[in-house]
């Protein structure tokens, strides 16, 4: 999970567009935009992040570094 990668999503795509992408790295298929990663799997975490960011963000009328810090709770907490 690279954070560049993720505020790059966040900042150049729309949540429609994201949901596309990660319904066409799902299928195997290739987004209709570049989503940079080692790997699908990365790509795919990368897609998932900025979704769940945008959305956080929207719901919670914060800003990208408090959906970023929400987002990194919830992954430390389902590896441990």
């Amino acid at each position: 999970m690279k954070i560049p990668v993720i505020k790059r999503l966040v900042e150049s795509q729309t949540l429609a567009s994201l949901v596309e992408a990660e319904e066409a790295l799902l299928d195997e298929q290739q987004p209709a935009f570049e989503v940079e990663g080692e790997d699908e799997g990365e790509q795919l975490t990368h897609v998932f992040a900025a979704i769940f960011i945008l959305n956080h963000m929207q719901d919670h009328q914060s800003e990208f570094k408090d959906a970023l810090r929400e987002y990194t709770k919830k992954v430390r907490v389902s590896i441990s």
